[in-house]
C-alpha cells in the first residue's frame, strides 16, 4: 500500500496509555474495598458526558484538569471520600498513567522517519506527567485545549494540520478509538487504527487506511509503506 505521509500524530489516552487502568490504581487507593468497577464507570460516563456538551455547545468549554476533578468529587461523593487531600490526588490522577508494553518502543521506531505529534484531550500540564511518566518523546505535544473543545470536534484535529503546516491528506492519525479515527477522517486525514484492549473498535463500515494489533505491526507497515 502507498502511504505518503509527512508526520504521524498519535492520541494519547487509551491509544499510548492504559487510562482505565491507570484511574482504577487512583481509585483503589482513594476508596480501598469499594467497588472499582463501578467507580471507574461513573468517572468516564462524566468525562465523556461533559466532554460531548462541551462539543455540542451545551456547556461552555472547560479544561481536562476541571472536568477530572468533576468526576473525583462525583466519585468521592459516591464512595464517601471526606479527606480533601485524598480528594485533590485523586483529582490528579489523569496524570499518573502507565504506558502499553510497547509504547515507547514503537514511537521511538516510528519517529526515526516520520515527525511525531501527540493530540490529545488531555491539558498541556497532564500531557507533560503522562508522557514523562510513560517514557513517552514527541517532537510536538497538541492538547485539545488549545481549541477550546475536545476530539472529535475538528477544530482540535486543524491543530495538527496547522501545527504541521501541511494538508490533512499528508497526516496520519493514530488511535485505538475508532470514533477518534472518524473525526480525523472527517477533515481529510489518513488513519491508522491500533488494538488495544480498552479501545472503541472500527465497525464493518469503517474504512480506515491502516490496521495493526501493536505499534511495533504499526511501524513495520510504515515503513513497508
Amino acid at each position: 500500500m502507498t502511504l505518503q505521509i509527512d508526520a504521524v500524530v498519535f492520541d494519547v489516552l487509551g491509544t499510548m496509555v492504559d487510562e482505565p487502568r491507570g484511574l482504577t490504581a487512583a481509585l483503589r487507593e482513594a476508596a480501598p474495598g469499594a467497588d472499582t468497577g463501578a467507580l471507574l464507570a461513573l468517572w468516564q460516563r462524566h468525562i465523556e458526558r461533559e466532554q460531548d456538551r462541551v462539543v455540542t455547545g451545551d456547556r461552555p468549554f472547560a479544561t481536562a484538569d476541571a472536568l477530572d476533578r468533576e468526576a473525583a468529587e462525583a466519585v468521592a461523593a459516591h464512595a464517601g471520600i471526606t479527606d480533601p487531600a485524598v480528594l485533590d490526588r485523586l483529582a490528579g490522577a489523569g496524570r499518573r498513567h502507565p504506558a502499553w508494553e510497547d509504547s515507547a518502543a514503537g514511537l521511538e521506531r516510528i519517529a526515526r522517519r516520520h515527525p511525531v505529534l501527540a493530540l490529545s484531550n488531555a491539558n498541556r500540564a497532564a500531557l507533560l506527567h503522562l508522557t514523562a511518566g510513560a517514557g513517552l518523546r514527541w517532537h510536538q505535544a497538541l492538547s485539545a485545549a488549545d481549541a477550546r473543545t475536545y476530539k472529535p470536534a475538528p477544530e482540535v484535529y486543524r491543530l495538527a494540520v496547522e501545527a504541521v503546516g501541511v494538508p490533512p491528506e499528508r497526516l496520519l492519525m493514530v488511535a485505538a478509538h475508532a470514533w477518534d479515527l472518524r473525526g480525523a477522517q472527517a477533515i481529510g486525514m489518513r488513519t491508522a487504527y491500533v488494538r488495544r484492549p480498552v479501545g472503541d473498535p472500527p465497525k464493518e463500515t469503517d474504512t480506515f487506511d491502516l490496521h495493526a494489533e501493536s505499534l511495533g505491526e504499526l511501524a513495520e507497515a510504515l515503513e513497508a509503506a
